[in-house]
């Protein structure tokens, strides 16, 4: 019967150990930013854009494919084509005005000048350049993580400052109140400590709820409960570089290969294209037009176009391309401006937080080794 109890005990006590350490767990910074980019619904978007991409490209890439249409016309007009002449003893018919003609053309690309092959470049830029606005908009959500997280560390270190100071002034507030007892304090010191403790008493209460409202809006960002059990690792301090990395700049670039995909578009424009082409269908007239009956006709051949008028406007065409080029370089070199600020203003105030936090470890120290020495 010992022997069971034991087991059991033991038994219990893993059990609660076990679920201490579930509810105690740990989080990085590291862990914050993978679990919330799993978490994050605007990540779901990252599989729409490919497939999106993926789609417009099969259907451009069946312009490679004969491509059939079906036509169908009736027109009346007013003269049609006559022999001014009589034959003895021959009926040359008369052709109808009004006429009909339905076929149906099979057309097969031969030379595009590369359109096609232009077209599904400029889509996978296009995807490209999605895809970074993307990771452009999830890399803002760092920055949120990064508030929250040592919001949270910066609270759990006033909140160990205030603690000290709490027990500091209630062992104040006992000595004094023994004092009173035996006549040689005034009530009113009694009452200035006890003031001084309700105010850091409230000022527990201030830092507790701003800690919880840190945490739940971090729970909601990883989807991972973060309460008072959970435990933040600060993060090691590092050297911070100067060099901006940033994914808007490779979106600029991506945008600059966009802009160089549709100006391989517009020398397309200016090729020739050469088609095979097999039409058939049934008219009145045929091919024969001294018939004015129904007849069923087919027509086989190649086919070359060319329009000459995309000349009229390619160069302004190409000077558009350049004016966004320019204007891509006016961004990307402001938000190059606007980042070196943001870096300098990020390292001081990196500076600032770092001392902070030192001074609140420093602190927190003095006070634990005054507390010890009482």
């Amino acid at each position: 019967m010992k022997k069971q109890f034991l087991l059991g005990a033991f038994q219990l006590l893993a059990i609660v150990f076990a679920g201490r350490a579930q509810t105690t767990g740990q989080l990085t910074l590291d862990d914050c930013y993978k679990l919330a980019l799993q978490n994050y619904p605007q990540v779901k978007q990252r599989e729409l854009i490919a497939k999106t991409a993926d789609y417009t490209i099969e259907n451009i890439q069946k312009g490679y494919l004969p491509q059939l249409n079906i036509n169908g016309q009736a027109t009346y007009q007013s003269a049609v084509t006559a022999i001014p002449i009589k034959l003895p003893g021959v009926n040359i018919p008369t052709l109808s005005k009004d006429q009909y003609k339905l076929y149906g053309e099979f057309d097969q690309v031969v030379y595009d000048g590369g359109a096609i092959k232009q077209q599904k470049q400029l889509q996978k830029a296009t995807e490209a350049v999605n895809q970074q606005q993307l990771e452009t908009d999830l890399y803002q959500l760092k920055d949120r993580i990064n508030q929250l997280f040592f919001g949270v560390l910066l609270v759990d270190q006033q909140l160990k400052q205030n603690d000290l100071v709490i027990k500091d002034v209630q062992l104040g507030y006992d000595k004094i109140q023994a004092l009173i007892k035996n006549g040689t304090a005034f009530r009113s010191n009694g009452d200035v400590l006890l003031a001084e403790l309700l105010q850091n008493k409230q000022q527990s209460i201030n830092l507790h709820a701003s800690r919880n409202a840190y945490t739940d809006m971090l729970s909601l960002f990883i989807g991972k409960t973060v309460d008072e059990t959970t435990i933040l690792i600060k993060p090691q301090p590092v050297n911070p570089s100067h060099e901006i990395n940033r994914p808007e700049l490779q979106g600029y670039d991506q945008q600059g290969k966009n802009l160089d995909v549709q100006n391989k578009l517009l020398t397309v424009q200016t090729l020739p294209k050469l088609n095979l082409f097999l039409q058939g269908g049934v008219s009145r007239p045929g091919l024969n037009f001294l018939s004015n009956s129904f007849d069923t006709y087919y027509i086989g051949g190649i086919r070359l176009t060319w329009s000459p008028s995309v000349f009229y406007t390619i160069k302004k065409s190409r000077a558009l391309i350049d004016i966004n080029r320019k204007s891509l370089d006016v961004q990307k070199e402001t938000f190059l401006f606007n980042s070196n600020l943001t870096v300098k203003q990020q390292d001081a105030d990196m500076g600032k937080f770092q001392r902070l936090l030192a001074s609140d470890d420093e602190i927190i120290n003095l006070r634990t080794r005054v507390k010890i020495r009482r």
